[in-house]
């Protein structure tokens, strides 16, 4: 891309007013104001996918994107007033592709999945937004105001899970902000900065560490996530129940139980697994399902999971710490619950049609606590929250 200027200007109305203005601030008298821009992104020079430009307000950073990018700048979406938002995805998406596409920019909660895109908080219309920005913008995808509406928290997950889902895609996206705070977490390969005119190529780096502080709860601690379970709202009252907290925070919950089965011995199984909408997308989720396993390892037990969430399900395909026990074949019928512990086809029945849901089950393979340590989490007495 060769080097461009901008020019843009407007009409200076001099109303009383305005001449008040001019004399109470020693502000030049003009009819017109007038700025200019001499542009240098060099973008042609290198392969790359995710860029960033940024700035404080007023710098022209909305203009810039506008002029060079003007073919690929996303507008605001139509989104249906009473129809899911699973509904306003392009018609040539299969309902995989888009489950698949929420979950992997960090909106993975089926229950939110039907609602209408009106009734869904900033967080989660910040996600759903940036799922159909690359399901529809498939080339390059220019965002202005990117983050903005956010909470910054929110604003540096949702980099992170979408800059993720971008390179995976084989995307190309540009982020236009005035927020400095998304740059480690984006992790962009260049970034152009409108008020030194200075363009610099990156290299890809790792976000910054999310370190996860566990705490064994009471099961009453479950009633500040169950909105959030894709399946039911209710726990039994016998789990052994985690929560992490990230900065102070409460982010994702687990609850295990024992596991009767006539063959296994001494094990136990995931109960109830869920993050919050805000931090979903960086994995967050499987680091707790992570440290249940290594728990149960530590103190001797075996420990299995079962789910039908497609992101869960891929994302334990390819864990080398997860051992697929019973896996959904393609073109097969699986019955609701069928897996380790139930063999009984249980159906769910609508009224003219039967709706199986395909579970897949794992037991955790990888490295477990010390024993000392271990039994010292699954002695201790949970904390009422």
């Amino acid at each position: 891309m060769q080097s461009i200027s901008i020019v843009k200007g407007c009409d200076i109305t001099r109303s009383p007013r305005v001449m008040q203005v001019e004399g109470l601030f020693d502000v030049p008298e003009k009819a017109r104001d007038l700025r200019e821009w001499s542009v240098d992104i060099p973008i042609d020079d290198k392969e790359w996918q995710i860029g960033l430009i940024v700035g404080p307000s007023g710098c022209g950073k909305s203009i810039i994107a506008s002029e060079v990018f003007k073919d690929n700048i996303v507008s605001d979406f139509a989104w249906p007033e009473t129809e899911s938002v699973v509904d306003a995805f392009p018609s040539d998406m299969g309902i995989k592709d888009i489950t698949g596409l929420l979950s992997s920019v960090g909106f993975s909660s089926p229950p939110s999945w039907l609602k209408p895109y009106r009734v869904l908080s900033n967080g989660e219309r910040f996600r759903v937004n940036m799922a159909r920005v690359l399901a529809e913008q498939r080339k390059l995808a220019v965002v202005d105001e990117f983050t903005s509406v956010v909470d910054r928290t929110v604003a540096q997950i949702g980099s992170a899970a979408i800059a993720k889902t971008i390179r995976n895609r084989g995307q190309k996206f540009i982020a236009v902000t005035c927020h400095y705070d998304v740059l480690e977490w984006l992790q962009p390969d260049w970034v152009y900065c409108p008020v030194e005119n200075s363009f610099e190529w990156r290299f890809l780096q790792q976000r910054p560490e999310i370190k996860l502080d566990i705490l064994r709860v009471h099961y009453s601690a479950w009633g500040y996530f169950k909105e959030h379970h894709y399946l039911t709202g209710s726990i039994h009252r016998a789990a052994r129940c985690f929560m992490a907290l990230w900065n102070n925070r409460p982010v994702a919950f687990a609850g295990i139980m024992a596991f009767p089965h006539v063959k296994i011995k001494n094990a136990y199984r995931g109960h109830r697994l869920v993050c919050l909408p805000d931090f979903q997308g960086v994995g967050i989720g499987s680091a707790l399902a992570q440290f249940c396993g290594m728990l149960c390892k530590g103190a001797g037990k075996r420990f299995y999971i079962r789910s039908s969430h497609p992101a869960e399900k891929g994302r334990v395909i390819k864990a080398d710490d997860w051992r697929v026990v019973n896996r959904p074949k393609a073109g097969i019928e699986t019955a609701m619950g069928a897996g380790i512990a139930n063999t009984k086809k249980h159906r769910m029945k609508t009224k003219n049609k039967r709706i199986y849901r395909p579970v897949l089950s794992a037991e955790y393979v990888g490295k477990g606590y010390s024993a000392e340590e271990a039994l010292a989490i699954w002695n201790s007495q949970p904390i009422r929250i």
